[in-house]
């Protein structure tokens, strides 16, 4: 079993750093909410579809991501609160190369 530490910084400001499992095919929004850093209901509402953009968030390390996807380009088009930075947690699959990786959550829509 592989874990990678990741900050993650909630909407209120506070910095978190977490543990985040690399064999479990998680996803950030779902270590956002196993780890309860945004109120029930406010963050991964279409389930990690990428349909509406509650779980997006601003990467601050120079971590190596995926590229976008089309869907994912397309919701962050439509969303509110987007700078050059912004992804959706729910798009980005914990891997061991994401060690270290630093995020912001956007606020809320």
């Amino acid at each position: 079993m592989t874990d990678i530490n990741i900050k993650i910084t909630d909407r209120q400001g506070k910095t978190h750093q977490v543990i985040a499992p690399t064999d479990m095919a998680m996803n950030l929004m779902e270590v956002v909410r196993s780890y309860e850093l945004a109120p029930e209901g406010t963050i991964g509402v279409c389930g990690g579809m990428a349909m509406c953009a509650s779980c997006q968030c601003y990467v601050l390390s120079d971590t190596n991501l995926p590229e976008k996807s089309d869907d994912e380009e397309a919701m962050l088009s439509e969303a509110f609160y987007v700078k050059q930075n912004s992804r959706l947690g729910c798009q980005i699959q914990i891997t061991p190369e994401m060690n270290g990786l630093e995020v912001e959550l956007a606020p809320e829509s």
